[in-house]
């Protein structure tokens, strides 16, 4: 299906998806370099191209002979330089929802490994905050915490809890199937509910899931029971099936 046609050239539908696509590429690239160094690098190319230009167009011999002899190496000049863009946005790219249903299985590995390691916890009474990311970025709290960007497996988590240990004291916080960051200091629930009747772990527990889209497991030292919280709301005594259930659901795997 053609849109118009001027003599030999001609627009049509497929031009306008590939011209949709094309566009679609450039403003996620620009929005990925905004605010970075990419941007003067960018720049500094717009401005190699104006000399290349102007060398070509004046014919001047010597220039055109530099410029060509840099063209045979700048990929590879811009693959090195572009380096963190690249791998950003790669990574990006995995992460879309259009390719999450490809790694589902690894999820469900990582949620297995976590309500593993909350059993055990549970045990041996140690007492252990875990704070599962979802869409709200939790980097502010990440901060504080000691990062570690490890692989989630739950002998890892029960270690880390361990008492006396260095990281044991504070939340740990997962992303997918890593674990980013432990020893992390969250914001307390506020709600007067809450005050009397739970200690600093749990009301943190809560307060993490207030301020943002995240679920948090918490398990007492002092009795071993584990608790859930969402949205606000603390939910104990949550038993190994229903834990998992509960976590399928609430993350959406």
């Amino acid at each position: 299906m053609e849109f118009f046609r001027i003599g030999f050239i001609k627009f049509g539908v497929v031009d306008l998806i590939d011209i949709g696509i094309v566009g679609y590429f450039f403003y996620h690239f620009l929005l990925l370099v905004k605010g970075t160094r990419a941007v003067q690098i960018l720049t500094g190319l717009f401005l190699l191209f104006l000399v290349s230009f102007s060398a070509f167009w004046f014919n001047l011999e010597g220039l055109k002979w530099l410029i060509t002899n840099i063209a045979t190496v700048g990929i590879i000049v811009l693959v090195i330089l572009f380096q963190p863009e690249i791998r950003s946005a790669l990574a990006q790219i995995g992460h879309s929802r259009l390719l999450r249903r490809f790694y589902r299985l690894e999820e469900q590995k990582a949620l297995d490994e976590i309500v593993k390691s909350s059993l055990r916890l549970s045990e041996l009474r140690y007492g252990a905050l875990i704070v599962l990311e979802k869409n709200v970025g939790l980097k502010n709290f990440i901060l504080t915490g000691k990062p570690l960007n490890a692989e989630v497996s739950a002998e890892f988590l029960v270690t880390l809890f361990t008492p006396y240990t260095p990281l044991h004291d504070g939340a740990v916080v997962v992303r997918g199937e890593t674990v980013v960051a432990a020893a992390c200091t969250l914001p307390l629930t506020v709600k007067p509910e809450y005050n009397s009747l739970y200690g600093m772990r749990h009301k943190a527990a809560i307060g993490i899931t207030e301020e943002s889209d995240a679920v948090s497991i918490c398990v007492s030292e002092e009795t071993g029971e584990i608790s859930l919280a969402y949205g606000g709301r603390l939910q104990k005594g949550v038993g190994p099936a229903q834990l998992k259930e509960s976590l399928l659901n609430l993350l959406k795997i």
